[in-house]
């Protein structure tokens, strides 16, 4: 049973970590409310993938506190992963498992019933267009049917919250269409969801919050029409990232970097 949260079913408060004295994220105050999908960017070393470790209790060293479901991470971390579902970009999978085996494996770790595991994988990964493929083992699986396997085993126990971590790659169309729908859904259901992706214009159509980061600290916090508010009404949320995390040179960069393949082509 979820504790008395006030509908927040995630809170940092004050949450900072270092490695190796060197700061990775800034103290951070971070609300995530039931129903809200907020997606979380930041160029490569900005302290998403950080704070995630911390909600799921992968990292337990960090300063602040940190609240998934009204539970601890730190005292509490079994009850976190109960109600966690977590859907990495990349993970490894035990390949000379079937999905459905694998599927078995990841709800008997969150105690759920084998007829129940095996119906909902069955029809999850029926839908997912794995229907062929679901005793098949997973070495002969292309980058695209694993992401299938790793989302279906982040949401197969019906968690009340999910960190997302790129969960389109490697998806062909269909596939991300049914995903990005699947996630409003679970979103209108009730779930809080966390979403870092570098595609911006999937984050911006799918979350009704962005967060931006840069080198740990939180630089803008708001929906995409908040955000443009600040910045101008034309921008595309492209155009915002690169502004406030000092990304806008590419066009100089690009340039750049095709002058010196003419260069050496030349050469």
């Amino acid at each position: 049973m979820i504790k008395n949260h006030r509908n927040i079913l995630v809170k940092l408060r004050g949450v900072s970590k270092s490695y190796s004295g060197q700061q990775v994220l800034e103290p951070i105050d971070l609300d995530i409310r039931a129903g809200e999908v907020v997606g979380y960017l930041g160029p490569n070393g900005a302290g998403k993938t950080t704070t995630v470790k911390i909600l799921t209790g992968i990292t337990e060293e960090f300063y602040g506190s940190a609240e998934v479901c009204g539970f601890d991470v730190r005292k509490e971390p079994v009850e976190v992963k109960r109600r966690i579902g977590y859907v990495p970009e990349v993970a490894a999978l035990y390949e000379s498992l079937s999905p459905l085996e694998y599927l078995q494996f990841v709800g008997r770790v969150h105690q759920m019933d084998d007829a129940l595991i095996e119906r909902r994988a069955i029809e999850m990964l029926s839908l997912l267009g794995l229907e062929a493929e679901h005793r098949t083992p997973m070495f002969t699986f292309s980058k695209g049917m694993r992401q299938k396997v790793l989302f279906t085993a982040g949401v197969i126990h019906n968690p009340s919250v999910l960190f997302l971590d790129e969960p389109l790659s490697g998806l062909d169309v269909n596939a991300a269409m049914l995903v990005k729908e699947v996630i409003a859904q679970l979103a209108q259901a009730g779930k809080a969801i966390l979403y870092t992706s570098h595609v911006m214009d999937v984050v911006q159509n799918v979350c009704d919050r962005i967060i931006i980061l840069s080198k740990g600290k939180v630089l803008a916090d708001g929906s995409f029409a908040e955000l443009q508010e600040r910045q101008g009404k034309s921008e595309s949320l492209e155009s915002i990232f690169s502004k406030l995390t000092n990304t806008d040179d590419h066009i100089a960069r690009a340039a750049k970097f095709t002058r010196s393949l003419s260069e050496a082509l030349a050469a």
